[in-house]
């Protein structure tokens, strides 16, 4: 009976602990700093930590016709993908699943959404704002973006890792194709790799940006 009750006192305590966590300890989103997309847990007192990949200033055109920059999205959490308006199928799967994201998030300020033309040369602001008014997307909450070929395909690929022929050198001649929706912290850092057609990802990516709110 004594070993009885030493267990039960035991458990008692450690269920205590367990309660008394922070939802901040609870969990904790990986880092993601190569083209493989291997989830890292980095030690915020490492010195690793400070050399986290981190997604370079940018400059593109929005579809109002306004200059969208990195400082649009300083201490923002941001949801960024890739499509082109005359796509006929996926893109308008990835764009569906993101108004879901968007409706999750429509009275928080701190979450935006980043979508960048692949085919920026046919996609101007006025077919953007056509695309973006089809889809709902809300204007200063959802961004989608054109500007130079280069700029654009640079950064998709050498800042968010966004191709899915890894290992082959790709110039701006090769298309860029991706399902991938990145979810980039307030310091501009990845966080989070999902399957944009996929609904049940798209969750996923909701309850991770539930999680990263919580960071310090």
């Amino acid at each position: 009976m004594k070993y009885i009750f030493i267990i039960i006192t035991v458990s008692a305590v450690l269920a205590c602990r367990e309660n008394k966590k922070s939802p901040e300890t609870q969990h904790r989103l990986p880092f993601y700093n190569t083209a493989d997309f291997t989830p890292q847990w980095i030690d915020p007192s490492s010195a690793e930590y400070k050399n986290i990949h981190t997604i370079p200033a940018f400059s593109f055109t929005d579809q109002n016709n306004e200059t969208v920059t990195d400082k649009n999205f300083s201490n923002k959490i941001y949801v960024a993908d890739f499509f082109f308006t005359a796509c006929p199928g996926i893109c308008k799967k990835l764009t569906t699943n993101l108004t879901l994201v968007q409706k999750e998030f429509v009275n928080d300020s701190n979450v935006l959404l980043l979508s960048h033309s692949v085919t920026p040369e046919a996609d101007d602001p006025k077919k953007l704002k056509q695309y973006a008014d089809n889809f709902g997307a809300m204007d200063h909450k959802w961004f989608l973006v054109t500007g130079e070929r280069d700029q654009i395909y640079s950064i998709a690929r050498t800042a968010y890792f966004a191709d899915e022929d890894l290992g082959e050198k790709k110039s701006t001649n090769d298309f860029l194709h991706t399902e991938n929706m990145l979810l980039i912290d307030s310091h501009k850092r990845i966080r989070g790799v999902y399957k944009g057609t996929s609904e049940l990802q798209i969750k996923n990516l909701i309850d991770d940006i539930k999680i990263l709110e919580l960071e310090k």
